[in-house]
């Protein structure tokens, strides 16, 4: 199995990284511009991309179409996008293949494979609303990075726990990272 993580500018980086951290190999990252610079405001120099690479099983940076994961006839069981700001969702929705990310989406909808866009971003427009129906009618799984509470969270990886536990369910990944509702 290989899972391809893509992670955007768009504030929520913990939740990509969490995902990273928990997706079995083989794991594939790719890191868009903005992504380093939003992880050393919101994790506090906490991450780095040479700690991401080495989490990772391989590593690509955005601007890379010779990557495998750029051409349809390399196999990936699923693409992940977390945190996908809405600048990616909408290029993704109109079909525009700019960057190594939207590249893959574009694969990931065309040979129907898993495509989980975990979305962290409010209020929404009516654009971003219709954005994000265009993905699902396409088969995107639309996650928002808006974790329950009945587990009864106390601390931040909690949190994180409960949307990476629903990406990994989504992929087919057996996980006991949260207390499910009725356990």
């Amino acid at each position: 199995m290989e899972y391809v993580l893509a992670i955007t500018g768009a504030s929520g980086i913990a939740y990509g990284v969490d995902i990273l951290k928990k997706l079995p190999s083989k794991k594939v990252l790719i890191l868009s511009n903005g992504a380093l610079e939003v992880a050393k405001y919101e994790l506090k120099g906490n991450v780095s991309e040479k700690s991401l690479k080495g989490i990772a099983d391989e590593f690509y940076e955005e601007g890379d179409f010779g990557s495998p994961v750029a051409s349809g006839s390399h196999k990936f069981d699923a693409l992940i996008i977390a945190p996908a700001s809405m600048n990616t969702v909408s290029k993704i929705a109109a079909g525009i293949s700019d960057n190594l990310i939207t590249r893959a989406a574009s694969i990931a909808l065309k040979e129907r494979r898993k495509l989980v866009i975990v979305f962290r971003e409010m209020p929404l427009s009516t654009i971003h609303l219709r954005n994000l129906l265009t993905l699902s009618e396409a088969g995107a799984y639309i996650l928002p990075a808006s974790p329950g509470f009945y587990h009864k969270p106390s601390n931040l990886d909690d949190l994180y726990n409960f949307v990476t536990s629903r990406v990994m369910d989504i992929v087919g990944l057996e996980n006991r990272l949260i207390k499910r509702w009725g356990d």
